[in-house]
């Protein structure tokens, strides 16, 4: 078989790892990452088609997206994996040949082509955990990066759930390996800070910050309002028609129309379905009789714009930033807020305790607060958490949404019992 070095033209893939000169540690290695090139490649094409539609949780309306976050999690974790392993057992000397093959095809692709994950010359490097649409964030990273050119921010993205499964996987195999976490709802920060694992910011201004997305102990903030609403298809639903509570929903007249995201995956729908659980003027009894209309319960909030759009159910609950994206693109989809008031999440943003990077990583958070960074949101169809900024187009400003407020302590505390309750009621 050939002998030379991986990659030679002509060669056989396998012969020519398997029988080349390196050392078998570098060999094997080589075997498995040289793949995942591949792998990006045709991944790079087919994310193009469906990032516009993924949501604040990281999913898209096809199973193409589930199919290819799989894979970013599977070479994601083989990367973890092989770099302990290498940082445990191995020189510095004896890895640069192999990380420098084996690296270059697996890691997320970066607009510095001879930038890696954590490796860019001088630059500070942030890596960023995030439910934040591909789009959206990329954007915003981009406007950081014009205000910080020594700083490069890596993402990596996912839905909430995932996202926390992830950091609880690499706590318990050593340490989170993020410096920031930027995600759905204020519960899901308050788990991260009774288990320490957030830094208490320390050079973030959060005084112009409506205080309902503060943490009164500073460990996060919330970036925007997502507030969750009522959507219906204009071409199938008449106006006259069209919902205007929650208790609308429950009736007859909409059975096997319904469609909402899954709790069980969405981090804003299982803040929902807490929220609408604890509601005085909802509650269980509310849950029943809409779980008794049959709704679908899609992944979640991308898919579940999408099928309200496509009209295959036409009435929906979805986050309201998704509802002004499609109907900038032509579909026929209007949100509603319901008269009740409406649950909704801020999107908070901490530093990981761990981080050695927490002065870059402040300066990110204090990016997003200000009016730059507000202004950016509201293009990109969210509502600001600053006073003085306008909403996006013809949303209602903050003061006209009736929005439902449920205290921290039970948005915390009654979490799983809420999912679970809300799961068994759509079956």
């Amino acid at each position: 078989h050939h002998t030379g070095s991986v990659g030679v033209t002509g060669s056989n893939p396998v012969s020519s790892t398997f029988f080349s000169p390196w050392p078998l540690w570098s060999r094997v290695f080589a075997y498995f990452a040289a793949p995942c090139t591949g792998f990006r490649l045709a991944l790079q094409n087919s994310e193009s088609l469906v990032s516009s539609v993924a949501d604040e949780d990281g999913y898209a309306p096809v199973s193409i997206p589930s199919f290819l976050s799989a894979i970013h999690d599977l070479t994601a974790l083989f990367e973890g994996v092989v770099m302990r392993l290498l940082r445990t057992s191995l020189t510095i000397t004896a890895l640069t040949g192999a990380l420098a093959v084996g690296l270059s095809g697996c890691s997320e692709p970066s607009e510095d082509p001879n930038a890696g994950i954590g490796a860019a010359g001088d630059d500070t490097v942030l890596t960023i955990y995030t439910s934040e649409p591909e789009e959206k964030v990329d954007e915003i990273n981009a406007a950081f990066e014009k205000e910080h050119p020594d700083i490069q921010v890596e993402v990596y993205r996912a839905g909430t759930g995932d996202l926390k499964a992830r950091i609880e996987s690499e706590r318990e195999s050593g340490q989170v390996e993020a410096d920031l976490m930027w995600a759905a709802d204020a519960p899901t920060f308050e788990g991260l800070k009774s288990e320490d694992l957030l830094a208490e910011l320390k050079d973030v201004d959060t005084s112009s910050v409506m205080e309902e997305a503060v943490d009164p102990e500073g460990y996060y903030v919330g970036t925007r309002i997502i507030p969750t609403v009522i959507a219906y298809n204009t071409d199938v639903i008449e106006e006259s028609d069209a919902p205007e509570s929650w208790v609308d929903l429950t009736d007859e007249k909409f059975r096997d129309k319904i469609v909402l995201p899954d709790p069980s995956v969405s981090g804003a729908a299982a803040f929902n379905a807490t929220v609408w659980m604890n509601n005085e003027e909802l509650g269980e009894s509310w849950v029943e009789g809409l779980g008794q209309n049959s709704p679908m319960i899609a992944a979640s909030n991308g898919p579940t714009s999408q099928e309200i759009a496509g009209g295959g159910h036409p009435v929906g609950i979805v986050v309201d930033y998704l509802v002004r994206d499609l109907a900038e693109q032509g579909s026929p989809i209007k949100e509603v807020y319901a008269t009740e008031g409406s649950p909704y999440i801020t999107e908070p943003i901490g530093v990981f305790a761990n981080s050695e990077q927490q002065e870059a990583a402040e300066k990110y958070i204090t990016f997003l607060l200000s009016e730059a960074g507000q202004k950016l949101a509201v293009e990109q169809n969210y509502l600001p958490v600053i006073d003085g900024i306008d909403t996006p187009g013809d949303a209602p400003g903050l003061d006209d949404i009736e929005l439902m407020d449920t205290d921290l302590e039970t948005l915390t505390g009654d979490r799983d019992r809420s999912v679970e309750s809300f799961e068994k009621a759509m079956k």
